[in-house]
Order: structure tokens, then C-alpha cells, then sequence
């Protein structure tokens, strides 16, 4: 018999064998759902035509706060999220986005489809302050 002070290494055995048991039965919850979905932004007006990744406003570069994790809709709060900060990571721009309605915040890389004159512009703000 193991002494008492080995007790945690059979806990985190067991933790370990029902992760490997729902990963191998697919049961994980999903991180990220494809969602793809139109809508209207309540920001600046444009409809914008999702494309399943979309989760900001590729004219005025705001977002909604309606996912917990990406593409779920499972968020109650729906506040706006506005551009706080950009970055270069991986030679890619990152925008990270605040909502103001709960503090809550998200990163998300500038797509190709964006307002490169608004990410300029938004750069700059912040440069700025």
C-alpha cells in the first residue's frame, strides 16, 4: 500500500483518464463554433455578410459582445466592444476589443477584409494617447 502523501497522484490519474475518455468519444465541448451569420452593426450601420469567423465589423472594426467562446452566441451581456489595442504578433495585426457593458475582453486578428484604413487610424488614436 502507497502512503497517504501519493493519494493526489492517483486523483490526478483519474482526472487525466476521463479527459483521454471524452476526447477519444469526441464528447469535449467545442472551443470554437463556426457560426456563420448576417448582420447589422450597431455601431456604424453596415450590413455586414458573415463568413463564420466574423465577429466584428469589418467598416468601423466594433464587435458585439455575444459569444463566451468564439461562435457559441452563449454570452447574456451583448454590450458593444470597442477596438482598445493593436499589436503585431506572428507578423499578423491583433485587435483586442473591450465591452462596455461588462469589462469583458477578446482578441481577434485584423482579416483581410477590414477597414485598413480604419486599423491606420485606430493605430494612430492610440499611438496618440
Amino acid at each position: 500500500m502507497l502512503p497517504l502523501h501519493h493519494a493526489p497522484i492517483f486523483d490526478n490519474l483519474r482526472i487525466l483518464a476521463q479527459f483521454v475518455f471524452l476526447w477519444k468519444n469526441k464528447s469535449m465541448p467545442k472551443l470554437f463554433q463556426k457560426n456563420k451569420e448576417d448582420f447589422i452593426c450597431e455601431k456604424c450601420g453596415e450590413k455586414v455578410i458573415g463568413n463564420g469567423y466574423t465577429n466584428h465589423c469589418p467598416k468601423c472594426l466594433w464587435s458585439k459582445h455575444v459569444d463566451i467562446n468564439p461562435g457559441d452566441r452563449a454570452a447574456n451581456c451583448g454590450g458593444m466592444m470597442r477596438p482598445i489595442k493593436i499589436e503585431t504578433e506572428k507578423g499578423e495585426c491583433v485587435l483586442t476589443y473591450h465591452c462596455e457593458k461588462c469589462n469583458f475582453e477578446r482578441r481577434k486578428k485584423v482579416e483581410s477584409n477590414d477597414n485598413f484604413d480604419e486599423v491606420i487610424k485606430l493605430a494612430k488614436t492610440l499611438a496618440s494617447k
